[in-house]
């Protein structure tokens, strides 16, 4: 599995192409819709799924355009996945992103919405894991490739760095314990984390 990283937006939140042959993933559709939407059609690749690692604005703000616009290339929906304990952050984005931003960017709401389920999951030629990892936020969860030794854990878990807890929604013990289990998978595990660059499990510990 070839992966791609783009840090996009004001908040340079990373957008990763999970891509096996012409097929890929994409987790955190992030901001910029346009580049996205240029990087699939430049690259040739069908995107199977669009998933979440949590429900913050800059994480998820170009997934509305993308759904209309791929959605009418490929005659079906195309939804974001997401745990159902974020739904009510996608319905805050214009606040929060308000709050954060001191503006309100230009964006297309999310089409359609498909709640994740801890456990193994299978679509296309992509085979992986999804963990349930609050703390940051209710609903945030983590996406593990055995196969490719890869997790990608969002706002979690960062290369020498941790999620932020100071939300009213937040909860700092839920945070490190899912930290812990992120911890406890083999060391040699990339972690591919919502900001900044890319670390081991080994280095993290």
């Amino acid at each position: 599995m070839h992966i791609q990283c783009f840090p996009l937006g004001e908040l340079q939140a990373n957008c990763y192409f999970l891509i096996e042959n012409s097929n890929c993933l994409i987790i955190d559709p992030a901001d910029s819709a346009e580049f996205i939407l240029e990087e699939v059609q430049r690259r040739n690749l069908t995107v199977k799924g669009m998933f979440a690692t949590h429900g913050h604005f800059d994480h998820i703000l170009a997934a509305g355009e993308i759904q209309l616009s791929l959605g009418m290339l490929y005659q079906r929906e195309l939804p974001l996945y997401i745990f159902e304990e974020d739904l009510f952050l996608i319905k805050r984005v214009k606040e929060t992103a308000l709050h954060f931003l001191n503006h309100v960017p230009q964006f297309l709401p999310i089409q359609e919405l498909q709640f994740l389920k801890e456990g193994k999951m299978e679509l296309e030629d992509f085979k992986f894991e999804v963990f349930h990892t609050p703390g940051h936020t209710p609903g945030s969860c983590c996406f593990y490739f055995p196969t490719d030794s890869a997790i990608f854990t969002g706002d979690t878990l960062f290369k020498e760095g941790v999620g932020d807890y100071s939300h009213k929604y937040s909860d700092k013990k839920l945070l490190f314990n899912s930290i812990k289990r992120i911890l406890n998978l083999d060391e040699g595990t990339t972690i591919y984390p919502g900001h900044g660059e890319e670390t081991l499990v080994q280095m993290e510990k």
